[in-house]
């Protein structure tokens, strides 16, 4: 017994031409790039910077500054956590800020450089309404003298 051809389905071929469009792949490249930027953040946040805010307020690890609601108080965050209580993680929450506002700012900056690059050049007005008729005036008079300057430039 021989098995009918198998079908290609009716959508494959959409499905291929929506990965082939250009914005498919941009949208890939900016997600790994993305998170790859989402690692400098990190390491700057965590690595730089929280050391350096925390000498300035007196020594505190903000990765380790929790309130304890219930339970016992361990000696780090993660000992905490695992002892089964109940946390607010202040110094993550603050960590999430400092890194959201860097992100943010990395894409302020990017999206108006993109924006300089793209935007067209402004043309250049041409002479309003009243500047045409005034050069028409100027030339008619200069006609009328015979060719002589008028206004400003006439002796």
């Amino acid at each position: 017994m021989e098995l009918p051809p198998l079908r290609k389905p009716g959508w494959l071929d959409e499905f291929r031409a929506f990965i082939a469009r250009g914005n498919v792949i941009d949208l890939a490249v900016g997600v790994v790039i993305g998170a790859a930027f989402t690692a400098i953040v990190n390491s700057l946040v965590e690595d730089l910077l929280n050391p350096i805010i925390g000498l300035l307020v007196g020594g505190i690890d903000f990765s380790n500054l929790f309130v304890v609601i219930s339970g016992e108080r361990g000696p780090s965050l993660a000992a905490t956590r695992q002892s089964g209580a109940a946390v607010l993680a202040l110094g993550q929450f603050i960590n999430a800020v400092i890194k959201f506002v860097i992100v943010a700012f990395a894409v302020f900056w990017l999206v108006r450089l993109v924006r300089r690059l793209y935007t067209a050049p402004e043309k250049v007005a041409g002479p309003t309404p009243e500047q045409v008729l005034l050069r028409e005036i100027r030339d008619e008079l200069r006609a009328a003298r015979g060719g002589q300057p008028v206004g400003p430039d006439a002796p």
